[in-house]
């Protein structure tokens, strides 16, 4: 059996969202502080740049520099799994070769999703490109298998392709699918894969089957209730635990992960600059506000846990 060895925790990731000043810049400072209060609440580790974090909504530039301070205010790298993954070839590259030159714990890589209907084949000379060119020991890619989003999906053939290929360097994967059929695939395809369910609704079947964790938009919100399932896997409490944290994040479907979490974070800290999101993202109407806060208020959710 392959080892995919990485130096990122398992169990409860946030995909962070991105704090933003009232001009649309990232707010570095701001970022800090959120970042630290997820590792103080209930995670073990931070997707940086993902879908939650409008990633694809910043330059290559304004990525690099918001990781750069983040790890320069003391954030630890090696629980940080950075955003990588674009249209260009080329940006890929830049980003990925410069995350992994401040020794993060890995790379989560999306397929090069403007174009539809590709290979397998093409998505394998992709990233054997990025990773040729990257070319160092230390790389540890993630997929990014969400296709509902990208349109590209990825099979558990070329899974298997990949990972044989480079099988100490693509390492696991983040499957925002929302299928546990493809979860369980892959982890039957490949075990000891580094897997982490997109939402909480699996994290229990992923972590039974062998898989690595959860990272999600919600665990934002619902870090102390997932962490609560982490600490009681292997106990008596574990499916009542999870079923607590699956009704939460049900509660938030619906409406923009990007949106209702900001518009929680901007209630629970009294700071409206939570509300700001980059175009063409936008806030939640009142409507959706208010069908989120009935939800929540039913099920007596805490953001506190």
């Amino acid at each position: 059996m392959t080892t995919f060895q990485t130096t990122l925790p398992n169990g409860v990731f946030a995909a962070s969202v991105t704090p933003l000043k009232k001009d649309f810049s990232i707010d570095l400072d701001a970022l800090v502080k959120h970042c630290n209060w997820l590792l103080a609440n209930g995670n073990n580790g931070i997707c940086f740049m993902g879908t939650t974090g409008e990633a694809n909504s910043f330059s290559v530039t304004e990525r690099i520099n918001a990781l750069d301070h983040l790890i320069n205010e003391g954030i630890p790298a090696d629980r940080l799994l950075v955003g990588t993954g674009c249209c260009s070839l080329t940006d890929t590259i830049q980003l990925t070769k410069h995350a992994v030159s401040k020794k993060v714990g890995g790379v989560l890589m999306l397929p090069p999703f403007y174009y539809k209907g590709v290979t397998d084949g093409g998505l394998l000379l992709y990233f054997s490109m990025v990773i040729e060119e990257v070319a160092n020991p230390d790389l540890r890619i993630y997929l990014y298998h969400f296709p509902k989003m990208t349109g590209v999906p990825f099979s558990v053939s070329f899974v298997q392709q990949i990972v044989n290929k480079y099988p100490g360097t693509v390492v696991g994967m983040k499957d925002s699918g929302g299928e546990w059929n493809n979860m369980k695939a892959i982890l039957e395809a490949l075990p000891g894969f580094n897997l982490y369910s997109g939402t909480e609704k699996y994290f229990l079947d992923v972590l039974r089957a062998g898989g690595a964790g959860v990272i999600s938009a919600t665990t934002n919100l619902t870090g102390p209730m997932a962490a609560l399932v982490y600490a009681h896997r292997n106990t008596k409490q574990a499916d009542e635990l999870q079923a607590r944290l699956t009704e939460a994040r049900t509660a938030f479907e619906g409406a923009s992960f990007v949106s209702s979490v900001k518009q929680m974070l901007a209630a629970y800290h009294k700071n409206d600059n939570w509300l700001n999101i980059r175009p063409p993202n936008s806030n939640l109407l009142q409507s959706q506000l208010s069908e989120l806060e009935s939800k929540l208020k039913s099920i007596d959710f805490n953001i506190t846990g």
